[in-house]
């Protein structure tokens, strides 16, 4: 009858419940799976991205060809060791003349810019995120209209959310939207963030910006209501005139009106 219990709960979680026991010790099934897992989760921080596979994928969304930045990190080694290179670009060169957007009369900066970086699984960008990209453009025009302009997509690499703080700038975009792979557990090793900062600048808080995470469908969230609550987000910010604390999800607020 216990084992009944477990059976039906653990459909409804990916955490580790009931797993029983085999004299003091658990199970080798339970071992073996946990194994598994710690094994998934090295494996998606040590990979390194592989930006000219994920390019062309990227760049079938539709706001052109993907621009490139790096961080100071030289390595994945490096980068896991050492936090504040991955907040600092090597050069950012390679994003001039890319600020202007994909839409009707953009010229200068764009209204929006979207930012994909490796982070701490580059796995979870590799399988999520062209289609998460895709996702996010259509709710950002869906919301904010046909003519919204959104700069070309930055590929970036060894890179930290505060990296995208630097790309934003150069950009002069109003809007940054970075997704990145997030830490890999037990359970998820392919997760995705969003994070939104308005007027982004060298120097801005985790204070000063929005998120959106545990992107991963089917297991998660979907892409379709991770970039419905993005665009709701962007949305509230050009009204607002800022991101983070200040600045609330309110997109189930009709459905919890409506209950």
């Amino acid at each position: 009858m216990v084992g009944d219990l477990w059976s039906s709960l653990r459909t409804t979680t990916q955490a580790r419940i009931g797993l029983g026991r085999a004299g003091d010790a658990l199970p080798t099934r339970r071992v073996l799976e946990f194994q598994a897992a710690h094994a998934a989760a090295r494996d998606a921080v040590h990979e390194p991205l592989d930006v000219d596979a994920l390019a062309p994928a990227v760049a079938a969304v539709g706001l052109g060809e993907p621009l490139r930045v790096t961080s100071r990190a030289t390595s994945r080694a490096e980068y896991l060791r050492r936090p504040d290179l991955g907040r600092q670009p090597a050069d950012l060169a390679g994003l001039a003349g890319g600020g202007a957007g994909v839409g009707a009369g953009a010229g200068g900066g764009a209204q929006v810019g979207i930012v994909l970086a490796d982070g701490l699984s580059p796995r979870a960008l590799v399988d999520h995120g062209p289609d998460l990209l895709a996702a996010i453009v259509a709710a950002l025009r869906a919301t904010l209209g046909d003519d919204c302009t959104i700069a070309p997509p930055v590929i970036a690499t060894q890179a930290r959310v505060a990296l995208a703080d630097h790309v934003g700038e150069a950009l002069g975009v109003e809007t940054l939207l970075v997704v990145i792979g997030e830490r890999p557990g037990l359970s998820v090793a392919d997760s995705l963030g969003i994070y939104l900062t308005h007027h982004p600048r060298p120097g801005r808080s985790d204070a000063e910006r929005n998120c959106v995470s545990n992107v991963h469908p089917p297991d998660g969230l979907s892409y379709e209501r991770a970039a419905a609550v993005v665009a709701g987000l962007v949305r509230g910010a050009r009204e607002l005139g800022a991101s983070g604390v200040r600045l609330k999800d309110s997109s189930l607020a009709p459905e919890l009106a409506a209950d």
